[in-house]
């Protein structure tokens, strides 16, 4: 595992975190170190990552010092002013919501300068909205960029 990111490596650091052309200013939080995979096939993303290895999930008692949170903060602490922004992509549920809000509280209660973003929802390429839920929706509707 990575010392820095959690990610499941054979060496530490791993080849992300070692990587001087990635930007270490930039940290996506994910669950999964399968969501770092679906990340990096879109080719995309150039900063580094952090794995949870789980989400906030009360009703399999799992609380944030069963996952890799504490380590996030420390290592956005840890570097002064160099993290300008954390992405949360954990997952769009109750659980992923929950975790999210709190690392939110969390990170910006040791650093409040750092920019904290979470990835869009909405409508998947291809989608009906006749089909979709309200959620979903609103969500589209709050998210929207400009054309």
């Amino acid at each position: 595992m990575c010392s820095l990111c959690k990610n499941v490596t054979e060496q530490d650091p791993c080849v992300i975190c070692s990587n001087p052309s990635r930007d270490q200013g930039i940290i996506c939080v994910v669950e999964q170190p399968t969501d770092v995979l679906s990340i990096e096939k879109t080719g995309k993303f150039k900063g580094v990552y952090h794995v949870l290895h789980g989400s906030i999930d009360p009703l399999n008692n799992i609380g944030p010092d069963e996952i890799y949170i504490n380590d996030l903060v420390k290592r956005v602490q840890g570097t002064g002013d160099s993290v300008q922004e954390v992405i949360l992509a954990t997952n769009p549920n109750m659980e992923g919501e929950a975790t999210a809000m709190y690392i939110t509280k969390q990170v910006k209660s040791q650093n409040a300068k750092v920019k904290i973003t979470r990835l869009a929802h909405g409508l998947p390429v291809g989608a009906d909205i006749e089909y979709a839920d309200e959620v979903t929706l609103t969500r589209a509707l709050e998210g929207r960029r400009e054309y």
